[in-house]
């Protein structure tokens, strides 16, 4: 009961102090910022004021609160949230100008196989994804099932029948001998 007390009691702090000191932080952060922007600022710095409501300089333990008490540390609280979120557009403004200046990396392997992955785009997008998932992410039909939403038995054929149309694609046999020699691995003595 107590820590309830507690919580009502601060949570009557803050609206005083919020009533007392939202619209003048407003019009500080609309001079200095666009709309949106103020708007923005303003929530990061009632957030602020509510983690720090025991810092207040000025702020008494009743519910009426004394702007001219308790409105220069605000500002300088909304000052430093309007410096943070200028630091944080800067950043952005700058990632972005570096993304714009590079080009985009070429896709990994494509260079190394182009029949693979020539024959790759000509499957379905599902079926795509499945021999993807099967051939590099090393996971089972089962797994595969999991990721996609289909049910083992039809990611099984779906897998088969894609194999299937890229050795024809790839002009390989789809038998025990396709990517190998008969005497790989064996002396011939």
């Amino acid at each position: 009961m107590l820590e309830q007390e507690r919580a009502r009691a601060r949570e009557a702090r803050f609206d005083a102090l919020a009533r007392a000191v939202a619209k003048p932080l407003h019009r500080y952060l609309l001079r200095r910022a666009d709309a949106d922007a103020a708007d923005d600022i303003l929530a990061e710095t009632m957030l602020v004021l509510w983690r720090r409501l025991e810092d207040v300089p000025g702020l008494g333990k009743g519910p009426v609160t004394d702007p001219d008490s308790v409105l220069p540390w605000c500002y300088g609280v909304a000052r430093g949230c309007l410096s943070n979120a200028r630091r944080a557009d800067g950043r952005r403004l700058r990632l972005v100008e570096r993304l714009t200046r590079t080009a985009p990396p070429p896709k990994p392997g494509e260079a190394d196989h182009p029949e693979l992955h020539a024959a790759l785009s000509t499957l379905a997008a599902l079926d795509r994804e499945v021999v993807l998932l099967w051939a590099w992410e090393g996971l089972t039909p089962r797994e595969i099932a999991e990721v996609t939403g289909l049910t083992p038995n039809a990611v099984s054929i779906r897998l088969h029948r894609a194999k299937k149309k890229l050795a024809a694609l790839l002009d390989r046999k789809n038998d025990d001998k396709a990517g190998h020699e008969i005497s790989e691995g064996r002396s011939n003595r």
